[in-house]
Order: structure tokens, then C-alpha cells, then sequence
């Protein structure tokens, strides 16, 4: 048993390296296929850190984007630099693009590659909120000195705002390019003339590192590379290492969802109806109960949007008006006037022309024609409500027919009868029996004057 002990604690220790490396060989890949939100970032972030949780070696982001916001794509590079595992990112398949934000990304990691028949660039920063009166672009001459250094024609074009976003992103994705040691001079002239290259036209430039027919051509080029990643040489052995496939979870999808501004539109329109139908006929829940997760909802998702302020409140201020229609007597003033504040404040909602971030005008336009269709509903039903006979309190009683239950037997001409679910003194100027239909003429205090009904039909009315 003594002997035994020392080899089995042998044979760990000669075991123990091996099943490390077999831990650290594996290769994490994530899978962004779409424009970068905060859906993408959240997933991406929460990626390379399960990464690290599970010892991989090498994280591969294949990417297949039209752009995105400027936070999301921020944050995403954050971690990508904060990232202790190497991060590779793959424009694949062919017919994918990086193009915007996913640029950006591109010259963040520490590996860039592209599949056949993808491209790269346009990473001009969209203007916000698509602020008019910016002038148009004038043709710039190639054998301009300052076009070959990436600078404008004239430094005075464009708006003061337009100049500051694209001198920031110019910096920004030099620093990046000369980090990752790529070429900087083509990655400015991406971001100051939106200009694109194809994958063959990339590696030539040395904008990217490899080119490669798929994942697994990718990992046997990257095998035995060194790379520093947070202040670590590690060299990787990607050759037949295991592939870890991480897809979007439920969270991701749903904050992907929630977070397509179209969506976010119906969920505050949703929420607004569904709590002002809760408050005109209180006592059934269900409006207020949907209405309130759908407005809190749509609260976070527009926190997450580059929303304009101004274009919320034409939202409410028009969905205000149309309310106001169903109860004033405006004679579609407001009906009319709410329908333009939202038309217009959905239109300039989301401030941003970031492709996969907009609101199409159709949707717009149907949401509007719902919300006069249902306000204009409310008003046909309010109007025929006015025109209805009351049956309750006093102007219920008066005219209503009911047998008499008992006669007083010391006074003929009064007695008792059963009405609205309530026993009733009643008077006539003439005498009373029992079982003979009456007809209410008037209420004084708890006493009802009655008169026998003209037809002598017997009925009751509870």
C-alpha cells in the first residue's frame, strides 16, 4: 500500500499537464450576424468572458455586419483589448461584410481574417440624428497630397459636428491599427472616404492577417502563432482543437428583439393603450397588467437607443391629443393634430441613421391609421352611450314597472314593492292590491308614487 500511494500520486502529476493543456486547447466561437446593438454587445462581452472562464485559447468571432452603434461597438472593443484570451475575428461567409462598426472590430483583434468574397470598410461615422444642412461632398482630386494622407480636401467642409465625429474616428481606429500593426493610412481612408476592399485587396494591403477558406483553414494557418494578449506570449496550437460553438441564448434574442426600435415603438404604444383602457374601465387588470410590461419594456429598450428626447414627447403629445379627441368635444381637432405629432415624433424617434436602426415609414404611417381607427372607435362608442336610456339610480326608477308585493291593510292606497334589488314603500292616489303591476312615476326620499300601469301588464323589474 506504501508503494502504491507514491505511483498513484505519480501518475497524477504526469496526468495533470496534460488534461490542463486538453482544458487551454479549446477554441471559443461566437457568431454576430447582424447590425452591432446592445443585444450584440451584451452577447459578445459576456462571451469572451465565459472564455476565459472555460480556458480557452482563442476566441473566433465570425462576423457578418452592416454596422451598428457607436457604444455598442465601443464597449465591444473594450473587451476585446481587456481580453486575456486572444480574439480572432473572421469575416465569414463568403458574401459577408464588416463593414461600419464591424471594421472597427476587425482592427481591434488581435487576428483579423476574411473568407473569400467578403469585404471591408465604409467606416465613415453615420451622422446623428441626420442634422440637415450638411453640404455635399466635393470630388477630390487623387493627386492631392493631403487625399494621400487621409485628410480631407477642405478642412472647412461639413458641419463643425460632421468634422468632430470623423477627426474622433479617424484617431480612434489609427490607434487601433497601429496597436494591432496594420495598416493605419488605408483604415483613416476608410473612415474619411468610406472606401472598401474585398478580401484579396485586404491581405494585400496588410489591413488583415489571413485569408481563409473556413473556420478550420483558419485555426491549421494560426497554428503555433504567438500573440500577446493582456501582457501574455501565448502561443497557440489551434491545429484539430475543439470548437466550442456558443450561440445566442434566450437573452440575447430577447434583448435583440426588444431593443429593434420598431419594435420598441409598438411596445410603448402597447403599454400606453393598454393602461388607458385599465383606467376607463377599472376593475378587469388585464389591460393594466400588459400595459405596464410592455411600457417598461419599451422604457428600457429606448434607454438602450440613441433616442431623440423631442421625438418621445411628439410621441406622447400626440398620443395626448388623440385621447383628449374621445372625451372633448373638438371636433377632430385633436384627433387630427395627434395623428401629426406622432407621425412626426416617430419619424425622428431613434437619432441615428445607422443601417438596422431605423423605423420604416410604413410602419409609422400603420400605426397611426390604428391609433385614429381605435380613437375614432372610442368616439362612436362614447357617442352611443349618450344616447342611452338610463337604468339606474333615479332616471332608472322613474317609468319602471313592478308588481305590488303587499297592500297596507290600514291604508289601501299604500304598499310595498320589490325594485332593483330593493324593497320600496309606494303610494298611488287610488287603492292598491296585491300582485297588480304599477308604474313608477316619481321618487320622494325612500317613498315611490306609482299609478297602475295602463296595459295591466304584470312585470317586474329588478
Amino acid at each position: 500500500m506504501n508503494r502504491l500511494i507514491p505511483r498513484i500520486m505519480l501518475c497524477l502529476a504526469l496526468l495533470a499537464p496534460a488534461a490542463a493543456t486538453m482544458a487551454a486547447g479549446a477554441v471559443s466561437v461566437l457568431t454576430v450576424n447582424g447590425p452591432i446593438g446592445p443585444a450584440s454587445a451584451d452577447y459578445l462581452v459576456r462571451g469572451l468572458a465565459r472564455a476565459v472562464d472555460e480556458g480557452a485559447q482563442l476566441v473566433v468571432i465570425n462576423i457578418d455586419t452592416p454596422g451598428g452603434l457607436d457604444t455598442s461597438m465601443r464597449d465591444i472593443i473594450k473587451a476585446i483589448l481587456a481580453s486575456p484570451v486572444p480574439v480572432a475575428s473572421y469575416v465569414s461567409p463568403s458574401g459577408a461584410r464588416a463593414a461600419s462598426a464591424g471594421t472597427y472590430i476587425l482592427y481591434a483583434s488581435h487576428i483579423a481574417a476574411m473568407a473569400p468574397g467578403t469585404n471591408l470598410g465604409a467606416a465613415t461615422p453615420v451622422q446623428i440624428g441626420g442634422m440637415p444642412g450638411a453640404p455635399p461632398e466635393q470630388p477630390e482630386d487623387p493627386d492631392d497630397p493631403q487625399r494621400q494622407r487621409g485628410q480631407p480636401n477642405d478642412p472647412e467642409s461639413g458641419d463643425a459636428l460632421t468634422r468632430k465625429q470623423v477627426n474622433d474616428a479617424a484617431a480612434y481606429i489609427r490607434g487601433l491599427a497601429q496597436m494591432r500593426g496594420r495598416n493605419a493610412d488605408w483604415a483613416e481612408r476608410a473612415v474619411r472616404e468610406a472606401v472598401s476592399l474585398s478580401a484579396d485587396e485586404a491581405l494585400r494591403l496588410k489591413v488583415v492577417d489571413y485569408r481563409a477558406r473556413d473556420l478550420n483553414d483558419l485555426l491549421r494557418q494560426l497554428d503555433g502563432k504567438t500573440l500577446n494578449a493582456a501582457g501574455q506570449d501565448l502561443t497557440l496550437r489551434t491545429a484539430g482543437a475543439a470548437l466550442i460553438h456558443h450561440e445566442p441564448d434566450w437573452r440575447t434574442r430577447l434583448l435583440a428583439v426588444i431593443t429593434n426600435p420598431s419594435v420598441a415603438l409598438i411596445l410603448m404604444m402597447l403599454g400606453i393603450y393598454g393602461l388607458f383602457f385599465e383606467f376607463t374601465n377599472p376593475g378587469l387588470g388585464i389591460g393594466g397588467v400588459l400595459g405596464g410590461i410592455c411600457l417598461i419594456l419599451a422604457l428600457y429598450s429606448l434607454q438602450l437607443l440613441p433616442v431623440s428626447y423631442a421625438g418621445v414627447g411628439l410621441i406622447l403629445l400626440g398620443l395626448a391629443f388623440m385621447v383628449a379627441e374621445a372625451f372633448l368635444p373638438s371636433f377632430g381637432v385633436l384627433g387630427i393634430g395627434g395623428v401629426v405629432a406622432f407621425v412626426v415624433g416617430a419619424v425622428i424617434l431613434i437619432d441615428t441613421e445607422v443601417p438596422g436602426f431605423g423605423i420604416p415609414l410604413p410602419l409609422i404611417v400603420s400605426v397611426a391609421v390604428v391609433s385614429a381607427v381605435l380613437i375614432a372607435a372610442l368616439v362612436g362608442m362614447a357617442l352611443k352611450a349618450r344616447q342611452r336610456v338610463l337604468v339606474s339610480g333615479d332616471a332608472g326608477l322613474i317609468g319602471s314597472r313592478v308588481a305590488v308585493d303587499a297592500v297596507q291593510s290600514d291604508d289601501p292606497r299604500s304598499g310595498w314593492v320589490r325594485l332593483q334589488g330593493e324593497r320600496w314603500r309606494v303610494s298611488s292616489e287610488a287603492p292598491l292590491q296585491a300582485g297588480q303591476t304599477v308604474r313608477v312615476l316619481a321618487r320622494d326620499g325612500v317613498l315611490l308614487q306609482v299609478t297602475a300601469a295602463e296595459d295591466g301588464q304584470r312585470e317586474e323589474v329588478e
